[in-house]
């Protein structure tokens, strides 16, 4: 038997412990088609570097429920995976490679996927040991990667499916274009930044010499690129004005004044400018009225051919070049600051260029209908709720999913183009011959397909689809999807469609939205901040668990959480608690042995000593209380309930108390290992390492076989037994307690010393006999002596010189004399006593409100005629006391 350690070393105890969770194989789940399994996919982190402590959020809370589930005795499988994230690592790679004074385009396609490659490995396997660092009980068997052989094919078979039923298409449309990273971005990889600019009113002379007119717009170098000038057709001030010409000034271009309803009359002076190329509401213009589509961007955002004399130069050079020159030639009619929301690149910050290109698309809508059905007819259910709403209000109005990126690192787009006939192929198969001409000259197209393409398919591809694997038959659907509310839209709603598209079913019966993780002050964390918490920092400072504990406990779904120095603080104390009361009961039992009989008979019936019969009590109201709330999802309000029982109730209470009877007859021994235990799985899935490391150690130390698991982690949940809850003797501990919390209060307020025995009388009514056999109890935790414990009516009715405190049901006396100022001790009766009096007026005016007692319940009306009264009798006692002081 092994000696318990004074303090709880977490170093030493997690690797261990780890370790022995692998050589278990706990974290593998075996199908049993008699059992409904518990399934969680991970969400992929990127491999783009380590975990934050986002990461760690969502570590946390999947292990939690997947710990749960596991002791349940649901087959319960957490897996694993990383995302390749495209364009998030081909950023990072090409900035190690400038590090060296190279590009991508120096070393080739191949050998900059070869250093992608190795990157990613890299990233990967430290991913891996965060992720154990964390306490994560995946099942490191099915991890999985999104260019892993299995997705891949996923994501050609889905890709090759949605192309042949024609709700995948290739087509000229306006996307935001990046010209960092040089490749197209979907609406939701673009962040609009709100910032002052300029709005600049341009002349453009009419083409006959008469006069010109003023266009406003917030781009003047896209005047270049400018098809025709459009003005409301019922606009009266520019009717006579359509079918005019005007000339563009230097590149002296001429082109058409047009009318179309979509230009708002109260923007600039009305007359709009049209960009087709550049702008999404110009581009349906042109289609609308055939109007030419300019590009005048190379893609690095330098200015092409059609700029003219302004070829060659930077987009926002071209803007200065271009204001300067209107200015000198006087055709800048004014301009004038203008706020507006301008786009930039989700990775790089970049601005953003809208621009006519060719790009792939899924047609969307036939994809959203039945993804929006799901949720409206519960068969998805989302947490909180209030996101529901969210998620159908963008599904309403979602556009065509641009799905095509300009990048070298991802799953390549499975198209081909035959090199002599033109004929496009879509293939998941590598195709050796064109299927129309015959030809072999075939090139694959060189784009690559959005990351969230292949993260769509995420809960289906890693169980094997499109192979129907024995893994896909019975841990699809999933049962709980859990990430951020940040990206529902990017993955959550993506992969609602793909798998409902795919596997014909919905990928998971619940989406868990978490929060967001900011600073103590509130603030988003940032490293350019300075205030990111590492989440391996702050385990090597405060222990996996402490970490555990500070991200989720008291927290709710969908809120964000301020999580600082404090919060780890208080997940180490915690754990420092629950060590110090495990070492105490762990040491006694070495001294003091328990049957396995008096052990298992603590859950079975009620015990004899109130205190015991209390706890017992109190342990099965918990394990009830947090049952309902992990069920409703509800992990950090279950997590604080059983940190409040085993800090409060346990540590501070019932331990102390059972101090006096170690060793006796009525040993509390049993009482004290049972409710360890209990509360050791109870607090489990939360708290997992130190948990472990203590039930080990108290199995040690029972007789064989008295725990019946080998670890903690497949032991069984608590379930709570309703005979033992035992309401009296709650009402008589509650009130033990109130009495040593007065008598300790008075010894704080009055600063008597420590070592000093006071002298106090409890006067108490019905609990009388109960509150004499704990006597010993009060004397010892409120360290008063003589106590005096006498019926209610016994009280005299002028104690002179004595603190007179009134309880709900007893009394306490603390004579004042070496302990206290008399006129305080009347102030503080008064001032309680004007509070109390302020109380009974607010209740009588509510019981006498007929508006009140009308509507309310009548266990509210009740419980506030019971308030009234006690408030009334303390009054009367209270008033008493006074007198006798005066």
């Amino acid at each position: 038997m092994i000696e318990i350690p004074k303090a709880y070393e977490s170093k030493q105890v997690e690797e261990r412990i780890y370790k022995s969770w692998m050589e278990g194989g706990y974290f593998k789940p075996k199908i049993d088609p008699k059992k409904k399994p518990f399934t969680i996919i991970m969400p992929p982190p990127n491999v783009t570097g380590e975990l934050h402590v986002g990461h760690a959020l969502t570590a946390t809370l999947e292990d939690i429920m997947t710990r749960w589930h596991r002791m349940l005795g649901d087959p319960s499988l957490w897996l694993p995976g990383v995302d390749h994230a495209g364009i998030a690592t081909q950023v990072v790679v090409e900035k190690e490679l400038a590090k060296e004074g190279l590009d991508r385009h120096q070393i080739g396609r191949k050998k900059f996927e070869e250093r992608t490659w190795a990157w990613a490995n890299k990233s990967r396997s430290a991913i891996t040991h965060q992720h154990e660092r964390l306490g994560a009980s995946c099942d490191w068997s099915r991890e999985r990667f999104t260019l892993d052989d299995g997705p891949v094919k996923a994501v050609k078979t889905a890709f090759v499916r949605l192309y042949d039923k024609g709700l995948i298409y290739r087509g000229e449309r306006i996307i935001n274009w990046c010209p960092r990273c040089r490749t197209a971005l979907s609406d939701l990889e673009v962040q609009s930044k709100d910032l002052t600019g300029n709005m600049w009113h341009m002349k453009y002379p009419y083409a006959d010499g008469s006069g010109y007119i003023t266009v406003a717009t917030t781009r003047p170098e896209t005047y270049l690129g400018d098809a025709a000038v459009a003005v409301n057709p019922e606009d009266e001030r520019y009717s006579v004005l359509i079918g005019k010409k005007v000339i563009l000034p230097v590149i002296n271009r001429e082109i058409p004044i047009i009318a179309d309803g979509a230009i708002d009359r109260a923007f600039g002076t009305g007359m709009v400018k049209v960009t087709p190329a550049h702008d999404p509401v110009d581009f349906e213009i042109s289609e609308r009225h055939s109007l030419p589509v300019i590009h005048i961007l190379n893609p690095d955002a330098t200015m092409n051919g059609n700029a003219g004399p302004y070829e060659g130069l930077d987009r926002f050079e071209a803007r200065k070049k271009i204001v300067d020159d209107f200015e000198k030639a006087g055709l800048m009619e004014k301009i004038e600051p203008y706020s507006h929301a301008i786009p930039h690149c989700f990775r790089c910050s970049t601005v953003i260029e809208p621009e006519v290109s060719k790009q792939w698309f899924v047609k969307i809508a036939p994809l959203a209908a039945p993804a929006m059905e799901a949720a409206r007819d519960g068969r998805i259910q989302i947490i909180p709720e209030r996101f529901t709403k969210i998620y159908l209000s963008w599904m309403e109005n979602i556009r065509d999913w641009c799905i095509s990126r300009q990048l070298w690192w991802g799953h390549r787009i499975p198209v081909w183009y035959c090199g002599k006939c033109g004929e496009m192929t879509a293939s998941i198969d590598t195709p050796t011959k064109c299927g129309k001409c015959g030809s072999s000259e075939l090139e694959q197209d060189p784009d690559v397909l959005d990351t969230w393409f292949s993260s769509g398919l995420w809960p289906h591809s890693t169980l094997g689809w499109p192979d129907q694997t024995e893994d896909l038959k019975y841990f699809y659907p999933t049962s709980v999807m859990e990430t951020g509310y940040d990206i529902i839209f990017f993955w959550v709603a993506r992969m609602i469609m793909m798998g409902i598209e795919d596997a014909g079913d919905v990928p998971f019966r619940t989406v868990y939205l978490h929060g967001l993780i900011r600073d103590e002050k509130g603030e988003k964390m940032s490293k350019m901040k300075g205030n990111v918490l590492n989440p391996l920092t702050a385990i090597d400072q405060f222990g996996c668990d402490a970490l555990r504990f500070a991200l989720t406990t008291g927290t709710a779904p969908g809120n964000d959480l301020n999580m600082g120095q404090h919060r780890l603080e208080a997940g180490r104390n915690f754990a420092n608690k629950l060590w110090n009361a495990g070492r105490f009961v762990l040491t006694s039992l070495e001294k003091e042995s328990v049957t396995k009989k008096a052990f298992t008979d603590c859950g079975q019936k009620k015990l004899k000593e109130t205190e015991d019969r209390w706890i017992i009590s109190r342990l099965n109201r918990l394990v009830r209380e947090v049952d309902t709330m992990m069920k409703g999802f509800q992990f950090g309000e279950a997590e604080k309930e059983i940190h409040d029982f085993l800090w409060g109730e346990f540590c501070d209470w019932y331990i102390e108390i059972c101090k006096q009877r170690l060793g006796k007859s009525n040993t509390p021994m049993p009482v004290l290992a049972f409710v360890l235990e209990t509360s050791l799985r109870l607090l489990h899935p939360f708290m997992p390492f130190i948990t472990e490391e203590l039930w080990q150690n108290l199995g040690e130390r029972l007789p064989q076989d008295t725990l019946k698991a080998p670890a903690l982690i497949i032991a069984p949940y608590p379930v709570a037994n309703e005979k033992l809850l035992d309401p009296e003797s709650g009402q008589v501990m509650e009130t033990v307690m109130e009495i040593v919390r007065t008598i300790r209060n008075a010894r704080a307020e009055y600063k008597v010393e420590m070592g000093k025995w006071v002298e106090s009388s409890v006067y108490a009514g019905s609990l009388l006999s109960d509150i004499k056999a704990k006597a010993a109890i009060i004397e010892t935790l409120a360290k008063t002596r003589p106590l005096s414990i006498l019926p209610r009516g016994q009280r005299p009715a002028n104690a002179e010189k004595a603190m007179v405190y009134v309880l709900k049901d007893a009394d306490v006396v603390i004579p004042l004399a070496g302990m206290v100022d008399a006129e305080a001790e009347k102030a503080r009766l008064t001032k309680e006593m004007e509070i109390l009096e302020r109380e009974i007026i607010r209740l009588s005016g509510r019981l006498a409100d007929s508006q009140f007692t009308s509507k309310a319940p009548p266990a509210v009306i009740d419980k506030e005629k019971s308030r009234l009264k006690e408030y009334e009798d303390k009054v009367a006692r209270m008033k008493a006391e006074l007198k006798q002081l005066a």
